[in-house]
């Protein structure tokens, strides 16, 4: 299965991956990964008259002697010669044994991508499955387990949508019994574990809410995160986005649509992204097009011909061309970045907050032989005017970071139409990957990365108050 999994891995790595590895590097980065797990053990190039050659010692002394693989070498070669080496490796190594073979392979793709980029990393089988649940949902009732007084047990969390909201149940009944079994606050796991089954199966719950008793049948299904909050306060629709999981663009799509359909629609939009850290790029591009009537969102692009696109919008903007500030913060990172680029190069929202995260390479997930999953970094993000996101991340045309007095007084010119931010705005726009390190540290000093204070919240009040300093905010 060894052989397997890294002939799967290489294959992608060698044809995907965002930046170009030679072989023989792939392969010396790989074994170093065991010193990790066994601290004797370490792996070298060594010339010899044959040419080089890649060794792995224990103690110093050889236990493993290859040739160094070709420029050329295929995947397949590449994984016998790992693999080879690695078997020698288990034998010698009863730390690497006592570890298992897949913290082995762990530690040999950690090494490795710690050589290519800050993102790409191997997930176990249990990993990746846990991962999946954030992105997508899990089967369950939609409801949350808590400890009450005198050894109860509540419901602390209800699921928008879920089959438990459905049913009518509230956050603080008291959940007395499940399928018959009855529940104590001193096991929350066991009371947890009945909950628990696969999707369409049924479970009966007997319930108390203050004096009425009640049974309720429920049918488990899938339920995804909740992501997305939505709140209209005094004009404003504030929409909460925790993260990006596998519905969250249509559910900020259907916040725009209900809050706009009525008699007294909102007369602005805040879009609060702070201290999101992405999740589902599609997600990403559905929310951005929410607010946008046509015209690019974002472009990618990387060694492989697939990862070269320009996304477009392809609906109408939901929130009628009503103002929109959209908060960032230095948390906010990936799918996050990818909104806020996308609406504020438009021009269709203004920035608030502190620069983001810089996140700009997307991860694309390979399943291998063992259940595993690499996600692999195998393009990079560039925002519609063609700046690279990677290093840089987005700056606000609002910057909280530098203290009350200097937020004060850049509101106030925002009001007299003039905009602080915008030459260190133009000079992103006018970067182009790769960007110098030095020229990175420039824009990015400029608007300090932070994470999200009230003063973020007082700024987008202050423009949605004011259309000369809103204005002001999107310009280019």
């Amino acid at each position: 299965m060894v052989r397997e999994v890294w002939t799967a891995a290489l294959t992608v790595i060698l044809e995907r991956h965002v930046s170009a590895a030679a072989p023989d590097d792939l392969a010396l980065w790989s074994l170093r990964g065991l010193s990790v797990l066994d601290p004797v053990l370490t792996a070298n190039r060594q010339a010899s008259r044959q040419g080089e050659r890649l060794r792995l010692l224990a103690a110093g002394q050889v236990i493993a002697d290859l040739p160094l693989p070709p420029a050329g070498a295929t995947p397949e070669t590449l994984a016998e010669a790992l693999t080879a080496i690695q078997m020698v490796a288990w034998n010698a190594s009863s730390p690497l044994r006592r570890a298992g073979s897949d913290r082995m392979l762990a530690s040999s793709f950690d090494e490795l991508f710690n050589h290519l980029d800050p993102y790409s990393r191997y997930w176990s089988a249990e990993d990746a499955r846990a991962a999946r649940t954030r992105r997508v949902g899990q089967s369950g009732l939609g409801l949350r387990l808590a400890a009450g007084r005198a050894d109860q047990v509540v419901l602390s969390v209800i699921t928008p949508g879920g089959p438990a909201a459905e049913a009518g149940l509230r956050e603080g009944d008291r959940v007395l019994a499940v399928d018959g079994v009855g529940l104590s606050a001193r096991d929350l796991g066991t009371a947890a574990a009945l909950l628990e089954g696969p999707p369409g199966s049924a479970t009966v719950l007997r319930m108390q809410r203050d004096s009425r008793r009640w049974e309720v049948s429920l049918i488990r299904r899938l339920v995804p995160p909740e992501t997305v909050q939505a709140e209209l306060r005094e004009g404003v629709l504030w929409l909460r986005v925790a993260a990006f999981s596998s519905f969250s663009g249509a559910d900020v799509a259907y916040a725009l649509l209900d809050a706009f359909s009525g008699d007294r629609p909102p007369h602005g939009v805040v879009l609060d992204l702070r201290g999101n850290r992405g999740g589902v790029l599609t997600q990403a591009l559905a929310m951005a097009d929410a607010f946008l009537d046509n015209g690019v969102i974002v472009r990618t692009t990387g060694r492989h011909p697939d990862s070269i696109r320009v996304w477009r919008g392809e609906k109408l903007d939901l929130a009628e061309g009503r103002p929109v500030v959209v908060l960032i913060d230095g948390r906010s990172a990936s799918a996050a970045e990818v909104v806020a680029a996308a609406l504020g190069d438009r021009g269709r929202a203004a920035l608030v907050g502190s620069t983001s995260m810089g996140k700009g390479l997307i991860q694309l997930l390979v399943p291998l032989p063992n259940g595993a999953e690499l996600s692999l970094s195998w393009s990079r993000i560039l925002a519609p005017s063609g700046w690279p996101l990677q290093g840089l991340g987005v700056i606000p045309a609002v910057c909280t970071s530098l203290g009350e007095e200097a937020q004060a007084e850049e509101l106030a010119r925002l009001s007299q139409g003039q905009h602080p931010m915008g030459p260190t705005l133009a000079r992103q726009r006018e970067a182009r990957d790769p960007v110098l390190g030095s020229e990175i540290l420039a824009l990015r000093s400029v608007c300090p990365p932070a994470e999200g204070r009230p003063s973020d919240l007082v700024a987008a009040r202050a423009l949605l108050a004011d259309p000369t300093a809103y204005r002001a905010a999107v310009a280019r």
